[in-house]
C-alpha cells in the first residue's frame, strides 16, 4: 500500500502539505479532489518520490520511497504536463522508459498502442493533446508498476479519449491488481474511476470515504409541520445545513433516505420530501458543514 504518515512539504515559506495523512490500497483507485493549489500534485510528487517530505513520512509498500529506486519502481508518474517528452518518438519513449523500469513489456506497449492506432515513428510534439496522454498512459501501463499516479489525467480530453483512456486503466487494474491514484478538481471524473476519494484543501486531508458508502448517506429534506419551525425542532438529525422560508423548511442532513423518513414521519408533517444529492453536493455540504467555503471544492 501507499502511505501517508503526517506527511509536511514546504516550498521557501510557503506549507503546501500540513501534516496530511492518507492510506491507498494496492488494487484500489483512489482519487484526490480538491481546487487548484490544495496540495494534490504535491502528494503525488512526494508519492513518485519527485520530492522528499520536510517532516513525517512517505511509504510505498512500506519502505520510504525518496532516494529509493525499489521503492519509486513501483510507481509511474503521469504529470499534467507532457512537454518533456515532446521530442521523442512513441518508439523512442517505449525505449526510453524500458531503460528503467525492468518488468516493462514490450508486447502490452504494441498491443495498447494497436488498439488506439498511435504510430510509433511521428514525434510527440506533432501528436494532439488527447494523443499524448493516450501515449504516456500506454507507456505506464507497459511499464509493469504496481501503481499509477495521475496529475488532471483527463483535462482537456475530448468525450472519446476519456472514454479510451478511462477502459485502459479499468482493464489494468481488473487484469493485476493496479492501483490508480487519480487528482483532479473535478468530483464527476473521480466518481467515475475511483472507488475512494479524499477531499484535500489547503494542504490538509479534509475528509476521505469510500464513495460507494457516501451515496445517499446524505440527503436534502422539504419539510413543513403546518407551523413556523427552527433548527431545534429538528435536534435528532445530523443538519448540516438549515434554511426556511415560512413554515416549510429546507435541510441538509446525514443519514438515508429510509433513516430521515422515519424519523421526520412521527412528526406527522403536512409535506415531507426526500431528495437525493449528487456526489459533488455531498461534499460541498460536508465541506460547508466542517466550516470551509463551499466554493473552494472546484476552484
Amino acid at each position: 500500500m501507499i502511505e501517508l504518515k503526517r506527511a509536511v512539504k514546504r516550498f521557501g515559506k510557503d506549507l503546501a502539505l500540513d501534516g496530511l495523512d492518507l492510506t491507498v490500497e494496492k488494487g484500489s483507485a483512489f482519487g484526490l479532489i480538491g481546487p487548484n493549489g490544495a496540495g494534490k500534485s504535491t502528494i503525488l510528487r512526494l508519492i513518485a518520490g519527485v520530492y522528499s517530505p520536510d517532516g513525517g513520512e512517505v511509504l510505498v509498500d512500506g519502505e520510504p520511497v525518496f532516494d529509493n529506486p525499489d521503492a519509486k519502481g513501483k510507481v509511474f508518474f503521469i504529470g499534467d504536463e507532457t512537454v518533456q517528452l515532446s521530442s521523442f518518438t512513441l518508439e523512442g519513449m517505449r525505449d526510453f522508459y524500458r531503460g528503467f523500469y525492468p518488468d516493462f513489456s514490450a508486447e502490452v506497449f504494441e498491443r495498447l498502442r494497436s488498439r488506439v492506432g498511435l504510430p510509433l515513428g511521428k514525434k510527440l510534439d506533432s501528436f494532439s493533446k488527447g494523443m499524448k496522454r493516450q501515449a504516456i498512459v500506454i507507456t505506464a501501463l507497459s511499464a509493469g508498476t504496481d501503481y499509477i499516479l495521475l496529475d488532471e489525467a483527463f483535462d482537456g480530453l475530448d468525450p472519446t479519449m476519456r472514454i479510451i483512456v478511462k477502459k485502459m486503466l479499468v482493464d489494468a487494474m481488473l487484469d493485476r491488481q493496479l492501483g490508480v491514484v487519480v487528482s483532479s478538481h473535478n468530483l464527476k471524473e473521480i466518481n467515475e474511476i475511483c472507488d475512494t476519494a479524499a477531499l484535500v484543501n489547503k494542504g490538509k486531508a479534509l475528509f476521505c470515504r469510500d464513495l460507494d458508502s457516501v451515496k445517499g448517506a446524505v440527503n436534502k429534506i422539504q419539510i413543513s409541520l403546518g407551523r413556523e419551525v427552527s433548527k431545534e425542532d429538528f435536534s435528532e438529525l445530523d443538519i448540516l445545513r438549515f434554511d426556511k422560508i415560512g413554515s416549510v423548511a429546507y435541510i441538509i442532513a446525514r443519514g438515508t433516505a429510509d433513516e430521515l423518513k422515519a424519523i421526520l414521519s412521527a412528526k406527522n408533517p403536512d409535506v415531507l420530501d426526500i431528495i437525493p444529492l449528487s456526489l459533488e453536493e455531498i461534499f460541498i455540504y460536508e465541506m460547508e458543514g466542517m466550516g470551509y467555503d463551499s466554493n473552494e471544492i472546484n476552484g
